[in-house]
C-alpha cells in the first residue's frame, strides 16, 4: 500500500524511455502518493500511455512538455507546479527503472524528519553496472566535494534524491544552466553553498540491458564535456565563496 503526504511528492522526469517508464511509475505508486511524471518532449508515445494510466489513478499526474529541454528543465517545470500546489519537497528518480522504488518511504521519512536538508542517494552498484560509468563518476564526485569543502556530498551524479523545493527553485531560477545532464551535480553543490545540509543514504541501482527494455541517453563525450564545463564554472564561483564556506565550516566545528 502506498504512503501519502501533503508536502512530499515523487517527481519523475522522462524522455523517450518507452515501456520502461510505465513499470517505473507502477513501482513508485506502490510506495508513494502522489507521483508526478514530467514527459520532456518524448516522441515514443509514452506520454499518451502515461495519460491513460493517470486517467484511472488519482495519485498519478502527468505533465507534458512539448519540446525536449533536458532533465533539469523537466524537473524545473515540476518544481514550479509543485510549489503552486503547496508541496514543499520532491523526491526525484529516473524513469528508466535504475532506481529502486522500494527506497522511497525511507528517503521520504528522512526528509520529513529533517525538512531543512536534502537527502542524497549514494548508489550501491551491482555486477551489471558498466565499469566506465562507475569509475568515471569519481572524477565528478571529487570536484563536487572540493567545490563545497567536503560538506558531505556522497555522490554528485545519482538522481535519487529528496530536495526542499524553495531553495532549489531559488538556485535554478537565478541561472540559465542546470537544465540538462548537469542538473544533479550542480544542484547538490549550490544547495550546499546556500547552507542546505546533505544527508546521505545508500540506494540500490540496477542497469537494464537493451533486451530488458533498458534505455540510456548518456553520451560519453557530450555529457562529460558538459560536466567539465559545469565544474569550470563552479570553480570560478567557488573561489569567490571560499571565505564564506571556510567560516561556515569553522562555526560547524565549534558546535
Amino acid at each position: 500500500m502506498s504512503r501519502a503526504a501533503p508536502t512530499h511528492l515523487v517527481l519523475i522526469p522522462s524522455y523517450n524511455t518507452g515501456p520502461r517508464v510505465l513499470a517505473t511509475v507502477e513501482d513508485a505508486r506502490r510506495f508513494w502518493e502522489p507521483v508526478w511524471v514530467v514527459v520532456d518532449g518524448s516522441s515514443d508515445c509514452s506520454g499518451e500511455a502515461l495519460l491513460r494510466m493517470a486517467a484511472g489513478d488519482h495519485g498519478l499526474r502527468v505533465l507534458i512538455r512539448e519540446r525536449n529541454g533536458g532533465k533539469g528543465a523537466a524537473v524545473l517545470d515540476g518544481l514550479r507546479e509543485a510549489r503552486a500546489r503547496g508541496f514543499t519537497h520532491v523526491l526525484t528518480m529516473d524513469a528508466d527503472g535504475q532506481h529502486s522504488a522500494g527506497a522511497i518511504p525511507e528517503f521520504m521519512a528522512l526528509s520529513q524528519a529533517r525538512p531543512d536538508a536534502m537527502i542524497l542517494g549514494v548508489p550501491v552498484f551491482g555486477a551489471d553496472a558498466p565499469h566506465l560509468r562507475v569509475a568515471g563518476r569519481r572524477v565528478s564526485n571529487w570536484w563536487a566535494n572540493l567545490e563545497t569543502l567536503w560538506q558531505g556530498i556522497g555522490d554528485s551524479l545519482f538522481g535519487f534524491r529528496v530536495y526542499p523545493i524553495a531553495p532549489l527553485l531559488a538556485v535554478m531560477e537565478r541561472t540559465r544552466w542546470m537544465r540538462r545532464f548537469d542538473f544533479d551535480p550542480e544542484a547538490a553543490v549550490k544547495l550546499c553553498w546556500h547552507g542546505v545540509p546533505a544527508i546521505n543514504r545508500p540506494a540500490p541501482v540496477k542497469y537494464f540491458r537493451p533486451d530488458e527494455g533498458g534505455v540510456s541517453h548518456f553520451r560519453y563525450v557530450r555529457d562529460n564535456a558538459l560536466l567539465t564545463f559545469m565544474h569550470a564554472r563552479l570553480m570560478g564561483e567557488f573561489l569567490i565563496r571560499v571565505p564564506l564556506l571556510m567560516a561556515r565550516r569553522l562555526r560547524s566545528s565549534r558546535r
